[in-house]
C-alpha cells in the first residue's frame, strides 16, 4: 500500500463519517450544536487518525495512531446512544449506525493488530498488504 486511501479501515472510516453528517443535518439533532459536533468530531478523528499514523511510517507511530482511531470509535458509538436515548434518532436509524462504527472498530482493531505483528520484521507496509 502507498496510499491511506486504499486502506479498508479509512474507506470505512470515510463511509462512517458520512453517514455521520447525514444523520446530524435532519430534524432536532441538527440543531443540538454540541452533540452535533462531538460526533462529528469523533467520527473525523477516525479517519484522520488513520491517515496520520499511516503517513508517517513507522509500525510503532502508526499502531497508536490506530489505537486513538479506535477509541474514537468508542466515542461515536457512545454519542449514538444519547442521540438514541433523547430522541434524535429513530432505533433503525441508530442500529444502522451503529453496526457501521460496530464494523469500522473492528476493522481498525484488525488492522492494528497486523500492524502490531509486523512490528518485530520492521516493515509496517508490508503487514498492510494483507488487509482485506
Amino acid at each position: 500500500m502507498q496510499r491511506f486511501e486504499e486502506l479498508i479501515a479509512w474507506q470505512k472510516a470515510r463511509g462512517l463519517t458520512r453517514s455521520i453528517y447525514v444523520a446530524t443535518r435532519v430534524g432536532p439533532f441538527a440543531k443540538d450544536f454540541g452533540l452535533t459536533s462531538q460526533i462529528q468530531r469523533a467520527s473525523v478523528s477516525i479517519m484522520a487518525n488513520i491517515a496520520e499514523g499511516f503517513e508517517r511510517n513507522r509500525a510503532a507511530e502508526f499502531h497508536q495512531f490506530l489505537s486513538v482511531a479506535k477509541g474514537s470509535c468508542a466515542e461515536v458509538r457512545s454519542h449514538l446512544y444519547i442521540a438514541l436515548d433523547v430522541g434524535y434518532l429513530s432505533q433503525p436509524e441508530f442500529d444502522g449506525l451503529l453496526a457501521l462504527a460496530e464494523e469500522v472498530s473492528r476493522v481498525v482493531g484488525g488492522l492494528r493488530a497486523s500492524v502490531d505483528r509486523g512490528r518485530g520484521s520492521g516493515a509496517q507496509h508490508s503487514a498492510l498488504s494483507t488487509q482485506h
